[in-house]
């Protein structure tokens, strides 16, 4: 037996549904009700946010199945990419929920 490369293990099943369940919450949270995103003086990170959505959208486009053909496109929304800016967004949603 050959342990799977890196690349084949993120085309798993299992691992386009982590994208899912990780993508869903946050874009949820974005579209409905961003509020919960503002910090103590009621403002955004504009610049962190946009990671975020950057990560969303990795999520989704990793986790419906859809595999970019350019090294540019696999990087941007790739899971090695989307997952770090997804848990970002988590961070920053309990960052500003407990401060």
């Amino acid at each position: 037996m050959t342990a799977a490369s890196p690349e084949r293990a993120l085309r798993r099943p299992w691992s386009r549904v982590v994208s899912l369940l990780l993508a869903a919450p946050l874009a949820l949270v974005l579209l409905i009700h961003p509020a919960l995103m503002l910090d103590a003086n009621g403002g955004y990170s504009h610049g962190l946010l946009m990671l975020v959505m950057l990560g969303v959208s990795g999520g989704f486009v990793h986790g419906v199945g859809f595999d970019p053909r350019g090294r540019l496109w696999v990087l941007l929304f790739g899971p090695a990419v989307a997952w770090p800016l997804m848990l970002l967004g988590y961070g920053l949603l309990l960052y500003v929920r407990t401060s």
